[in-house]
């Protein structure tokens, strides 16, 4: 047990030197240039763990190791349940059906191409291209972290479809704008997309709810598009839930199959995603004042901070030997099934042919 009276400092220890480094984390996120570029303090996080995996880490004493892992692990899980107070089933409504299934269709789809991609296409291992294909199709880096526990993988290829969320999420920030302005709002027939159509195609397509952001703010916080890019953002975060649970009940039954009829079947529910969805469903009562609600944000976006600062401090570059491009071949698939295909679905579910 991590809080062995054995282990108990040292496990104190890495706790508190995991939030020192999220710390330092959310001070960077907030300067200007980092700030511009629209990387979270989640992925400030992870890369300050990264260097101090890979060249620090030795000069540390071991036994904070099992801080570190606690990080990783419990708060994450504490972390991920407490991200229900940022929607509302209000918020669903408000964008209506389309939304939902422009949310749901591509949740789906990109997950079941960006796996199969990764294991059959690219000989990618099961846990990176499950782990890389949550990240594309519901939340980023966020996502990324519920699935690994689900999956019981190990940091490393958490980190790897992490890096392919940075990237591409990164792309979508200059490349989606960039699309609207050129081609979307001017063009006429199947090209046009209007605001509203526009901001359901970056909150169903793009992968970190800050990129989203960024990328439907082209005329400002508050309009019809950027609050429409949010809301069905925000819907896709929602259906992380049921998602891991399906993802529970099919490695369940994989597992006792592979294991023969004999097997016993071992039911894997997250339970963390149920209390996620329990913590929404509490949150569209509206029970709570705004500025309380805002101070859990605050603090739930620290912890996990927190998780993807241990997450990237288990992170050793050693182990990405043999994995090659794949990784970046699988992302890159997504990718374009989200920018082609997230497109064409917006068009076909909001009728606008």
């Amino acid at each position: 047990m991590a809080f062995s009276p054995k282990n108990r400092k040292g496990t104190i220890s890495g706790i508190v030197f995991v939030a020192l480094v999220a710390a330092s984390a959310t001070w960077i996120a907030g300067l200007g240039p980092v700030k511009a570029l629209g990387l979270s303090p989640l992925v400030v996080g992870i890369v300050i763990g990264i260097f101090y995996a890979n060249t620090l880490h030795n000069r540390f004493p071991p036994a904070w190791e099992t801080g570190i892992t606690f990080s990783a692990k419990k708060i994450l899980r504490f972390a991920i349940v407490f991200y229900g107070f940022r929607i509302t089933f209000q918020q669903i409504a408000h964008v209506g059906l389309e939304g939902f299934l422009v949310s749901l269709t591509m949740l789906v789809s990109t997950f079941i191409l960006g796996s199969w991609l990764g294991i059959k296409r690219f000989g990618l291992d099961r846990d990176t291209a499950m782990l890389t294909a949550s990240g594309a199709s519901v939340c980023g880096a966020a996502a990324v972290l519920a699935t690994e526990p689900v999956l019981k993988a190990e940091e490393y290829k958490a980190a790897i479809a992490v890096s392919m969320v940075v990237l591409f999420g990164t792309v979508s920030m200059f490349l989606y704008p960039v699309l609207y302005a050129a081609i979307f709002q001017h063009a006429h027939g199947f090209l046009h997309l209007s605001p509203e159509q526009y901001g359901i195609y970056v909150g169903g397509t793009v992968h970190e709810v800050a990129q989203v952001v960024a990328a439907a703010g082209i005329n400002g916080p508050g309009t019809e598009m950027a609050n429409n890019a949010v809301i069905v953002k925000m819907t896709r975060v929602l259906l992380i839930a049921p998602m891991l649970i399906l993802l529970g009940l099919y490695l369940s039954r994989k597992a006792a199959r592979e294991g023969g009829a004999g097997a016993e079947v071992k039911l894997v529910i997250p339970w963390f995603a149920v209390y996620f969805l329990g913590m929404a469903a509490f949150n569209s009562f509206d029970l709570l004042p705004h500025r309380v609600v805002g101070t859990i944000n605050a603090v739930d976006t620290f912890l996990l901070t927190m998780a993807m600062s241990a997450l990237g401090m288990g992170t050793r570059f050693a182990k990405f030997k043999g994995v090659g491009l794949a990784p970046l071949y699988t992302a890159l698939g997504m990718y374009l099934w989200l920018v082609i295909g997230g497109f064409v679905v917006v068009k076909v579910i909001t009728g606008s042919f």
